[in-house]
């Protein structure tokens, strides 16, 4: 199963209410999107990092998340500058760096870090099961909440499945190549691999109708509410509008 290494815990964060947690994780990462100042994205940087000891998050379990994230990002500060048309800010050897593709890595930078650390912070220290109640309460419609329900449930057993099949195809001999057979071997996979997971479904369908499935999953978790949800709500709903307005502020001035 998909591990969910930081929905287990008791700090303030995690007691928020759901709810409010994907509502202000929503608003907060379209304001950081759609913001080019760097001081408004490294004071966003900072209240990230924040939210993510107020959580109380393992700092080795974040730090691996975002390296994945930074390999991407090392991607683009080799590319980008190198592409980006503009002014020249530096050379190395025949390279030139332009200046406004260096600014735009700046900012892809940080808005990614800093969403990255706001979702870990509001979205990952809840189960995924609470947040597809969560979803279903704010409006969503059940399809999709059952949608990202099921296949967080059966994602896993698909690729157990994925192994078993590869298995019995190393049992019968067979040796990966760039040839024929292969290629009709990995094709015959993943046939039966959809074969298979179409077999799971119509299972699956019947299981849960036979327990009494009509359309809605039920939750014995109901979110209470209390007066530290009231006091989170300000705050966030406070910097998300500050943040906004300094940043339309700034634009201002500039143009």
């Amino acid at each position: 199963m998909i591990p969910e290494a930081f929905a287990g815990g008791k700090s303030v964060i995690h007691s928020i209410d759901p709810r409010i947690k994907v509502v202000s994780a929503m608003i907060y990462s379209f304001v950081i999107a759609l913001s080019s100042s760097f001081v408004i994205l490294f004071s966003a940087l900072a209240t990230s990092v924040i939210l993510v000891m107020a959580a109380q998050l393992d700092a080795r379990e974040v730090l691996k998340r975002l390296t994945v994230l930074w390999g991407f990002i090392l991607l683009i500060w080799m590319l980008l500058p190198l592409t980006y048309p503009g002014t020249t800010l530096f050379r190395i050897g025949p390279l030139g760096f332009s200046s406004p593709g260096v600014l735009l890595a700046a900012q892809i930078s940080l808005k990614s870090t800093t969403i990255l650390l706001s979702l870990m912070a509001l979205l990952a220290t809840m189960s995924i099961a609470t947040m597809g109640h969560a979803l279903a309460c704010l409006g969503i419609p059940d399809k999709l909440v059952h949608l990202l329900l099921i296949t967080y449930r059966y994602v896993f057993v698909m690729e157990q499945e994925y192994q078993r099949l590869i298995r019995a195809m190393k049992i019968r001999g067979f040796k990966p190549g760039t040839n024929l057979h292969s290629y009709q071997s990995y094709a015959y996979l993943v046939g039966m691999l959809f074969v298979h997971a179409s077999a799971r479904a119509d299972r699956v369908s019947k299981a849960m109708k036979c327990r009494g499935f009509t359309g809605r999953f039920h939750s014995l978790r109901q979110f209470e509410p209390h007066p530290r949800n009231r006091f989170f709500t300000v705050i966030m709903a406070f910097i998300i509008i500050l943040l906004a307005t300094v940043e339309v502020w700034i634009q201002t001035i500039h143009s």
